[in-house]
Formats: C-alpha cells, sequence, structure tokens
C-alpha cells in the first residue's frame, strides 16, 4: 500500500473529482478524511466504500470558507489519526455569470470558497504538513485557470490564483522535506459537465487531441501520485491533466 497508515485530508470529497480522489487515497491504504459541506448521506458513502478496502476513513463536515469550522474539523482529525500528512484542497463553487452581469456578492461567493477555503485549510494544516514525514499537499485548479473561460472570471480567478499559492508555499516547504503540487484538470465527466448543453460539449471536445473527457479515475491517479513517496522530488508545479489542450 502506497499511502499505508497515513493521513489525507479531502475537502469537498463527498462527490465528483473529490470522492475519486478520496476512494483512491483510501484504496492505497490512507487514513482518509472526507470533508463535506451539505451532503452528509453521500459523505457516509465515500467513508464505507473506503473501509470496505484497506483504508480507514472519517467524515468531516465543514464549510472551508469558515476559518473557525475549519479549525474544529482539523483538531477531530488529529483526536482520531493524529496529524496530517496530505492536505487535498479540492473543495470549489461556481457562480457563472457573464463579467457584465456579475455582481459583488457573486464574485467574492466564489473568493471566499475557492480561494479563502485554500487559504484556511492549509493555515489550520500548515505546521503539521511542515512537521510530517514527506508531508504533502495538492491545490486542486482547472484549465480554466490556464485557458479562462467566458463567464466565469470568477472561477478563472480563484483557480489561476491556486498556481502562485502553490509555488510559493512550495518554497516555504522545501527546506522541512515536504511538498506542494497543483493538478489543473480539464474537462471531467462529473456532475457539472453533465449539465452543459449538448452542443457546447461538443465545441469543447473539438479542442481536446485525445477526443474524450478526463474521468475521475484520470485525476484521482495523479493525485495519489503526488501524494505518495514516488512524488518526493516534484514540488511547485502545475500539472495540467487536460488530453492535450493548448494553454
Amino acid at each position: 500500500m502506497l499511502l499505508d497508515g497515513r493521513t489525507c485530508l479531502v475537502t469537498g470529497a463527498s462527490k465528483g473529482i473529490g470522492r475519486g480522489i478520496a476512494e483512491e487515497l483510501g484504496s492505497n491504504g490512507a487514513n482518509v478524511v472526507v470533508n463535506y459541506r451539505s451532503s452528509e448521506e453521500a459523505a457516509h458513502e465515500v467513508r464505507d466504500t473506503i473501509e470496505e478496502g484497506p483504508g480507514s476513513a472519517l467524515t468531516a463536515q465543514a464549510d472551508v470558507a469558515d476559518f473557525e469550522a475549519v479549525q474544529t474539523m482539523c483538531n477531530a482529525v488529529t483526536e482520531e489519526f493524529g496529524h496530517v500528512d496530505v492536505l487535498v484542497n479540492n473543495a470549489g463553487i461556481t457562480v457563472d455569470k457573464k463579467f457584465e452581469n456579475m455582481e459583488r456578492d457573486d464574485w467574492e461567493r466564489v473568493i471566499d470558497v475557492n480561494l479563502g477555503g485554500v487559504y484556511n485549510c492549509t493555515k489550520a494544516c500548515f505546521d503539521d504538513l511542515r512537521q510530517a514525514e514527506n508531508g504533502r499537499l495538492v491545490n486542486i485548479s482547472s484549465v480554466v485557470g490556464q485557458q479562462g473561460n467566458y463567464g466565469q472570471a470568477n472561477y478563472a480567478t480563484t483557480k489561476s490564483g491556486l498556481f502562485g499559492f502553490t509555488r510559493t508555499i512550495a518554497l516555504e516547504l522545501a527546506h522541512h522535506n515536504s511538498t506542494a503540487n497543483c493538478v489543473a484538470p480539464g474537462f471531467v465527466k462529473t456532475d457539472m459537465l453533465a449539465e452543459v448543453p449538448d452542443r457546447v460539449k461538443e465545441q469543447i471536445l473539438e479542442r481536446i487531441p485525445l477526443d474524450r473527457f478526463a474521468e475521475v479515475d484520470d485525476i484521482a491517479g495523479i493525485v495519489r501520485f503526488l501524494a505518495s513517496e514516488e512524488s518526493s522530488y516534484m514540488t511547485g508545479q502545475v500539472l495540467g491533466v487536460n488530453g492535450g489542450m493548448e494553454w
């Protein structure tokens, strides 16, 4: 087991990419903290799936935009598993509108979760990552942060902001032998993609050299690699997992 005994906190882990990541880490022997904001039943399903295999799991409710809630979650993790070895900042939201129609509240809601949540979780776990043997920080960004996307000025801003954050934290963790990397998925088969009109999905496919959308497992496998000792000489990097899209 690549992650046997390692404690991994995955935010937004009740569905989509986060769920795939949590289950992949658990299948490799990790103690997985399944964070969720409101999808309690789904989070329990993820926990049960992990515990059917070699891993252990704990569900933890917290809105990542609320620092006190995040701190409470981390305290519960410490009581259950000890320190956090791997933090995967996956939680994120979208509020899509053309910029001319975007209100300040639409902007701030996305910033508070997608960037503020990354600050809160990284801050709460930073001492653990710094003191852990081979601590790992993995931030989940998006190809939208590299290319921009019509109607997603707020979302694209947060996802591109993760590049600078990841690089900086990588430098600050390096002399502790811990790493920070960023994964920028392309378009993945999740509920979010399912809501996109078929004509738009056809246009997107024309821009993907591999001629298919990503499966959740395509992303989860990369995160598992970054969480393991196999990635020990990789830090401060942005991994574009997008089927060959240019950016």
